[in-house]
């Protein structure tokens, strides 16, 4: 009758007295094995094709994201987004990068508390119509996120804004579930020179 391992995970071994043979010896190993290493699948849905009955502690590696994520009892929780680079907006209309020299308006994929999240940095000049408050457009990105980029629905994120020439120190950012980004806020004693991103961040 075999045994298992000393570690306690189960992994079995034959004894001296068990009937010799191979393939079952192989087999008990790799099966026992291999969903205690770090799986590598293409994507969720392969894994999910695979793994039909997923057990806590399971952890894969999905090729498709770069992300390494753990089986929690109750769903897949990420653990890592891997390196994600920053990657830089190109701003619409209204913006210019490097507002109050804080770098260029830029965003990357993390990891937050166990899902993935999005993370913005840097600044943008304001361009006003004239002497108005008015903005030629009040989308920040000329192009929109990624689809792996997008937020599940709507998130409202609060934004830090120039003190000159406006009454708030704060405006909105909604991040659009088509990937736009809409800069709400400005208004006749709101007209901030530039807005920042440093330390913004929210979930997908």
């Amino acid at each position: 009758m075999p045994l298992t391992d000393g570690y306690g995970q189960n992994v079995p071994y034959p004894t001296l007295t068990d009937k010799p043979n191979a393939q079952n010896l192989g087999q008990g190993i790799v099966e026992n094995i291999v969903p205690k290493t770090v799986m590598t699948f293409a994507s969720a849905n392969v894994r999910g094709a695979t793994i039909t009955a997923p057990t806590p502690g399971m952890t894969t590696w999905l090729k498709d994201v770069g992300r390494l994520e753990v089986y929690d009892g109750s769903g897949w929780a990420v653990v890592t987004a891997g390196t994600s680079t920053w990657k830089t907006i190109t701003p619409g209309p209204s913006f210019s990068q490097n507002g109050n020299s804080q770098g260029n308006f830029q965003y990357r994929l993390i990891n937050l508390f166990g899902e993935m999240g999005l993370m913005f940095r840097g600044g943008l000049n304001v361009s006003y119509i004239g002497s108005t408050s008015n903005l030629v457009s009040n989308k920040l990105n000329l192009v929109p996120l990624p689809l792996g980029s997008r937020p599940s629905t709507l998130r409202t994120l609060v934004i830090p804004c120039s003190d000159a020439s406006s009454a708030r120190v704060t405006l909105k950012m909604d991040v659009q579930t088509d990937g736009d980004l809409i800069l709400y806020g400005t208004q006749s004693d709101t007209k901030p020179p530039w807005i920042g991103f440093n330390g913004v961040f929210c979930s997908l």
